[in-house]
C-alpha cells in the first residue's frame, strides 16, 4: 500500500524534473543563437564601417604594414629566440579579425582550410610544448611543406596596402621562418645540437634517416588525413545544404574552381579528367598528391642549413614578386571597376528645363511702343 501511494508522486517528480530540464535546454539553445546573431551583427556592422572608410584604412595598412615588416626584420637578427612569440601574438590577434572579415563576406569557410588547423598547432606547440622534439617535427613539415609552396604555387602577394593579403602571406611564410630560426639559429636550439660533455647530441637531426622520415612525413601525412576527413565532413556532410542553398558562401574549392574555370588552365583540366561530377574528388586527389610531393622535400631542407637558407629567399621572393605583379596588373582593374560601380549606383539627377531671364510678354510688343532700357 505504502508503494502503491508513493508511486504517483514519484511519477509527478519525475515529469517535473523532466519539464525543468528541457526548459533549461530551450533556455540555453535561444541563448545561444541570441549569442550568435549578435556576433553575426557586430561582424557585419564593423565590415561595413571599414568600407565606408576603405581609403584611409587602405593608407594606414600601407604605414603599418611597411613599420610592422621592418620591425620583424630587426627582431629576426637581433633577438631570433623572441620570433616564435612574435608569431603567436600574430595569430591571436588577427585571425579573430579575419573571422569577423570573412563573416561579413561569407568567407568564413576559408578558415577550415589546412593552413588554419596547421597554425593552430603551431601555435599550441610553440605556447605549450615548446621543447617536444617529435612534435617539432611534424610542425617542420607542415611549415615547409603544404604552406610554404602553397605561398609559391597559390601565388599570394606581399601587398602593404591590403591587410588581408598580409595576413595571407603571414600564415604561410611566418611559420617556416619560425621554424628555421629554432632549427639553426636559436641559442637553446644550437646548444642542444652540440652539448657539452655529451658523446651524443640530443637534438633529431643526427638520429637515422628512417626515424627522419617517421615524424617529418609519415606521422604528418596521417595528421594530414585526419584534416582532410574533418573537413569533408563538416563542408561536404554536415553544411551541405547550407552550402547548396547559398552560393554566395565561398570555400576553397568553390573560390579555385570557379578561377580555374575561367582561367581554362592546367587545374581545371586535370580535376575534370574522371568528369564533372567528380570535380570534387579530383580536387582533394590532387591536393593530396600536393601534400606528399611538399612534405617529402622538407627531409632534406631539415637537413641542410643551405638548402634552407635558400628556400626562404625563394619564398620571401616569390610573395615580392606576386605583390608587384598585383600592384601593376591587377589593382589598376580593381580601381576602375569600383569607379564604375559607384557610378552606377549613383541616381542620375533629371535636369529641370530652363526658364528664359524675361517673359515673353516682354518681347512682344504693342505697335507704337518702345523698349525701355
Amino acid at each position: 500500500m505504502v508503494e502503491e501511494e508513493q508511486t504517483p508522486d514519484d511519477g509527478e517528480t519525475f515529469r517535473r524534473v523532466k519539464q525543468k530540464i528541457a526548459e533549461r535546454s530551450k533556455r540555453v539553445v535561444e541563448t545561444k543563437e541570441k549569442t550568435k546573431e549578435i556576433l553575426s551583427k557586430q561582424a557585419v556592422k564593423i565590415a561595413k564601417q571599414a568600407e565606408e572608410h576603405e581609403r584611409f584604412i587602405t593608407k594606414v595598412t600601407h604605414l603599418l604594414g611597411v613599420l610592422g615588416f621592418g620591425a620583424f626584420c630587426f627582431i629576426l637578427g637581433a633577438r631570433p629566440q623572441d620570433v616564435p612569440y612574435v608569431y603567436c601574438l600574430f595569430y591571436v590577434t588577427f585571425v579573430p579579425l579575419r573571422w569577423i572579415y570573412y563573416r561579413y563576406k561569407k568567407w568564413h569557410y576559408y578558415l577550415l582550410d589546412f593552413c588554419y588547423y596547421a597554425n593552430t598547432i603551431f601555435v599550441i606547440m610553440l605556447l605549450f610544448f615548446p621543447k617536444h622534439e617529435k612534435l617539432f617535427m611534424i610542425c617542420f613539415s607542415f611549415a615547409e611543406g603544404p604552406l610554404a609552396w602553397a605561398l609559391i604555387v597559390w601565388r599570394c602577394s606581399l601587398v602593404f596596402s591590403s591587410a588581408d593579403k598580409i595576413v595571407s602571406v603571414l600564415i604561410h611564410l611566418l611559420p617556416g621562418i619560425v621554424f628555421f630560426t629554432i632549427r639553426w639559429w636559436n641559442p637553446g636550439t644550437l646548444a642542444a645540437m652540440h652539448p657539452v660533455g655529451k658523446a651524443k647530441s640530443s637534438w633529431p637531426y643526427v638520429e637515422g634517416k628512417f626515424y627522419l622520415c617517421t615524424w617529418l612525413f609519415v606521422v604528418p601525412l596521417v595528421a594530414y588525413t585526419l584534416w582532410q576527413l574533418l573537413y569533408f565532413l563538416i563542408v561536404n556532410v554536415l553544411r551541405r545544404q547550407r552550402l547548396l542553398r547559398d552560393p554566395e558562401v565561398m570555400t576553397s574549392y568553390r573560390e579555385l574552381s570557379k578561377k580555374a574555370q575561367k582561367a581554362n588552365n592546367v587545374w581545371w583540366r586535370l580535376s575534370g579528367l574522371l568528369g564533372d561530377q567528380n570535380r570534387q574528388m579530383m580536387y582533394i586527389l590532387l591536393q593530396a598528391v600536393f601534400t606528399v610531393a611538399t612534405m617529402a622535400l622538407t627531409v632534406p631542407i631539415f637537413l641542410s642549413y643551405e638548402m634552407h637558407v635558400i628556400f626562404q629567399i625563394l619564398k620571401v621572393s616569390a610573395a615580392i614578386w606576386n605583390g608587384g605583379n598585383f600592384l601593376l596588373d591587377v589593382m589598376p582593374r580593381q580601381v576602375v571597376l569600383k569607379e564604375k560601380k559607384k557610378l552606377e549606383m549613383k541616381p542620375f539627377a533629371i535636369p529641370e528645363p530652363l526658364q528664359p531671364p524675361f517673359a515673353p510678354t516682354d518681347i512682344i510688343q504693342a505697335p507704337g511702343e518702345s523698349q525701355s532700357s
